[in-house]
């Protein structure tokens, strides 16, 4: 079980490797920064597979049903997610890349709690303990950025962009916490063909409000629409899977598992774009496995919901209730005494 956790939880990473490492691609060689239109692309995809899947569907589990019932929660679980995408994405022009990473790591113990109070997700301290050992990688892996002078200059506003980390950290906490429920309780399709929907809706709106000018100065050409391409399929791949493992483990183990994301994009940079290398981000890669591994060895439990406390023996009158209740279920006895010392029982 725990390795094929670790194997689902690396081929998530790769997945965020392929949309990191493109999208990077764009902004260094062709200055394309267009994060709402690129999760416009994603979210238009799953619209089109999910959604339309969700469509042909009859009976309680159907669209118009779904909606019906469940139209006005999937509007804040659209919401959420596309506004965390474009905040993580956003907050690198504001700040810089160390403090991106540390601050992305604020979404584990939000999700934690999250996980506690709707999931009733219960923790054992070597959860815990295995979470300070991944977060003790990822800034491992940010002391090797330092040495590598990978850490960019300084933002415009650094406040600004931390900001937007821990609100961005935070809806996804809250984006993958909703997930894991409708995924475990509800189905896969129905989570992917809402979020379809509705991220369209939400993401094709702040599209044309914020990014229509930086489309429009888009240098088209057949390596830019494959940049787009790739990312797009990587990041519908990336949604598609993620239910899937998530069902199997857990949000908080899947959140644990793609840390390793940001080591394997650098690991193509170092082709791509020419990045120092520093023996620390493998220390740093050891470290968050170690951590990640700890933390699927042992189960988490799931509290169940307290019940009424019942009273341990009936009186008088509630046997008497209770024989009233049941009378045309048991049949009644009737008890005679005849002159000698025999009793004789008969039933109705």
């Amino acid at each position: 079980h725990i390795l094929k956790t670790i194997i689902l939880g690396q081929i998530l990473s790769l997945f965020i490797c392929g949309t990191a490492v493109t999208s990077q691609y764009l902004a260094e060689k062709y200055q394309v920064n267009t994060p709402m239109f690129q999760s416009f692309i994603n979210y238009s995809l799953l619209l089109l597979v999910y959604t339309t899947m969700l469509a042909f569907r009859t009976g309680s589990d159907s669209l118009w049903q779904i909606l019906k019932q469940r139209w006005w929660k999937y509007i804040f679980l659209g919401l959420a997610d596309v506004e965390a995408n474009y905040m993580i994405v956003k907050a690198y022009q504001y700040t810089t890349l160390t403090s991106v990473q540390l601050l992305d790591c604020f979404g584990i113990p939000v999700l934690m709690a999250l996980s506690w109070f709707i999931l009733r997700a219960r923790y054992r301290l070597i959860h815990f303990l295995a979470v300070a050992i991944c977060l003790l990688g990822v800034g491992t892996m940010v002391g090797a950025d330092i040495l590598a002078g990978r850490q960019d200059s300084e933002g415009s506003d650094v406040v600004i962009g931390d900001v937007l980390v821990l609100l961005g950290a935070s809806l996804y906490a809250i984006s993958n916490v909703s997930e894991e429920y409708i995924v475990k309780n509800l189905s896969r399709v129905e989570f992917l063909g809402m979020v379809g929907l509705f991220g369209t809706i939400i993401s094709g709106l702040q599209l044309a409000i914020v990014e229509h000018r930086e489309i429009m100065r888009i240098p088209w050409n057949w390596k830019i629409v494959l940049l787009f391409t790739v990312f797009a399929l990587c990041m519908f791949g990336l949604y598609s899977f993620m239910p899937v493992v998530i069902k199997v483990t857990s949000a908080t183990s899947v959140n644990l598992g793609i840390l390793t994301a940001d080591l394997y994009s650098l690991f193509f940079g170092l082709f791509l774009f020419f990045y120092n290398f520093s023996g620390l981000y493998i220390l740093s890669f050891v470290i968050i496995m170690v951590g990640f591994i700890l933390y699927c060895s042992t189960p988490t439990r799931t509290a169940e919901p307290t019940a009424l406390p019942q009273p341990s023996s009936a009186g008088l009158d509630n046997a008497a209730l209770k024989l009233e209740e049941n009378d045309s279920e048991t049949p009644g006895i009737t008890v005679q005494f005849t002159r000698g010392e025999t009793v004789v029982v008969s039933s109705d």
